[in-house]
């Protein structure tokens, strides 16, 4: 009967941020608004990039791509967290539980590419000027995301096809509010040794690579910009990069508290809200820092948005 127990679970219990029931109403009402804003953001800037001859540019093709991929993101986690609380549930299915551990590590690995393809985007802008439209052409630009969406969805695919083969006790309690593979291997009734080797090791290769490739077009974009004579010219340079730079901080910030929580922490509930970080709070900050602190961007999207619905 143990043995049925464990093979056969068809559903996981997600325990969520808080057990708390007067906080039900509060975490639905906040987390719903983020979700929003967060979409909306996402959407304008993507808009705003098609719409937008100007915007045809590399930089912006980079940014269109990773406002998609926010979305997506937010999508994968979110609307189940907001169901659940709603309808006062905790049960995600066994299918549905291993398509969000697919959809959420696909969605933040490409995130993590695209940042450093951003970087490199960057770097041949300020480093290589009179070459940038030659080198950063459209053939390359989609070759580079399209890459990037192979590697991570064949690297996601491997740790659900190991992941199937697990068994699980019937009813199993994921302390988390969305099902994460490493609390998932936690709760496993059977060896995850395996498992647990494939995950670091391709979180450390898919993590060295993409912050070795930032740490380097920086790197050589602060030596070309010291280089540089005059302070405008400088002030350019650096300026087109800190849009960029702060979404990296953020990202790598919040991706640092996350893995600091694993590594040091037993609190459940601080691994979900670290994680909060990066699913909503990241994805739904983008399109502000962006659109502050672009220019082109923030006059598009302020004719965007004066533009007139309907034509009488």
């Amino acid at each position: 009967m143990e043995a049925e127990n464990c093979t056969k679970s068809s559903e996981f219990l997600l325990l969520g941020l808080s057990e708390n029931s007067e906080l039900q109403p509060h975490l639905f009402g906040l987390f719903l608004s983020m979700y929003l804003v967060m979409v909306l953001g996402n959407l304008l800037i993507i808009l705003a990039v098609s719409s937008d001859t100007l915007l045809h540019t590399p930089m912006y093709f980079f940014l269109s791509n990773l406002s998609f991929t926010d979305i997506c993101l937010s999508t994968t986690t979110i609307p189940k967290m907001l169901v659940n609380i709603q309808t006062q549930r905790k049960d995600i299915s066994y299918r549905g539980c291993l398509t969000q551990v697919y959809f959420s590590m696909s969605f933040a690995g490409i995130d993590h590419f695209l940042l450093t393809v951003m970087a490199y985007d960057r770097f041949v802008a300020i480093c290589h000027p009179v070459h940038y439209m030659a080198i950063m052409n459209p053939c390359l630009c989609g070759l580079l995301v399209l890459i990037t969406w192979l590697i991570i969805f064949w690297v996601s695919l491997l740790h659900v096809l190991l992941t199937v083969r697990l068994t699980f006790p019937a009813g199993t309690e994921i302390s988390h509010f969305f099902c994460d593979l490493p609390q998932l291997l936690k709760v496993a009734s059977s060896d995850t040794f395996i498992n647990n080797i494939i995950l670091y090791v391709a979180t450390a290769l898919l993590g060295v690579f993409p912050v070795t490739g930032i740490l380097f077009s920086y790197s050589r974009i602060i030596s070309s910009g010291m280089r540089m004579s005059s302070t405008a010219g400088k002030y350019k340079a650096f300026s087109t990069c800190g849009s960029h730079l702060c979404v990296v901080s953020l990202f790598y910030g919040t991706a640092l508290v996350v893995y600091l929580s694993y590594a040091v922490t037993h609190s459940s509930q601080g691994i979900s809200i670290a994680s909060v970080m990066y699913t909503v709070v990241t994805p739904m900050l983008n399109p502000f820092i962006y659109s502050l602190r672009n220019k082109n961007m923030k006059g598009m999207l302020e004719r965007l948005l004066r533009r007139p619905t309907f034509c009488l």
